[in-house]
């Protein structure tokens, strides 16, 4: 083999080596958050709390994980005029003007905007998510879910709640993100078929990765 060609080979499996730590790493961290999701339903399952909170829970409300979360909700950027000043010119002293009138145009309001508020405490249960900050103190029920949607690195939020008109979600650091998520899922499932049926649906899931776990290439 040539320097050219041992050189490029060199390379490609160096590629291939970074591109298996990053999947084997992004594997066993899904094992992780799979493994923490199975105790805080076997928790839930005995009545017992998964997460340590200061949250008033309802009866029969079992908190099964925690972090911390930026708020935010639906806003508008700042509006503006959009036009010009018009009216009579009045000449006082040494060339100065005075303008009377009124404003001529129209006022188009700020973009529809996400705005970020403060960062606080995250508590999913089997039956809410809540928010708890300093200034800021929000639920989105279960019972009145109509969905949600989250950024492509799983670290950004909105929910959709039937008895709010404004969107709102939380942000999340993003290893945070992905957990929450998985989480997430859960306790949905949890909320829609009770607490029993989330452990079979954890330990497939588990199956399933163990035989999804990537490989190591052969470097040649």
């Amino acid at each position: 083999m040539g320097f050219w060609a041992d050189r490029k080979a060199k390379r490609a499996s160096a590629r291939a080596t970074d591109d298996y730590n990053f999947a084997h790493a992004k594997w066993a961290g899904d094992v992780e958050i799979f493994n923490k999701i199975k105790t805080a339903f076997e928790l839930a399952i005995k009545g017992e709390d998964a997460a340590s909170n200061l949250a008033v829970q309802k009866t029969g409300e079992i908190v099964i994980w925690s972090g911390q979360g930026q708020y935010h909700e639906a806003g508008r950027a700042p509006g503006q005029y959009v036009g010009a000043s018009q009216g009579l010119s009045i000449p006082i002293v040494a060339g100065i003007r005075y303008r009377v009138g009124a404003m001529k145009g129209t006022f188009v309001p700020g973009d529809a905007i996400q705005v970020y508020k403060e960062v606080g405490n995250v508590v999913l249960s089997t039956d809410r998510i809540m928010f708890n900050g300093m200034y800021n103190t929000k639920e989105w029920a279960f019972a009145k879910w109509n969905g949600a949607a989250t950024s492509d690195d799983e670290s950004d939020y909105i929910f959709h709640v039937s008895n709010r008109q404004k969107t709102s979600g939380i942000l999340f650091h993003a290893s945070v993100g992905r957990e929450f998520n998985r989480f997430l899922a859960q306790a949905i499932n949890a909320a829609e078929n009770g607490i029993e049926s989330v452990l079979p649906v954890v330990k497939e899931h588990m199956a399933a990765l163990k035989k999804d776990e990537p490989k190591m290439p052969v470097l040649t």
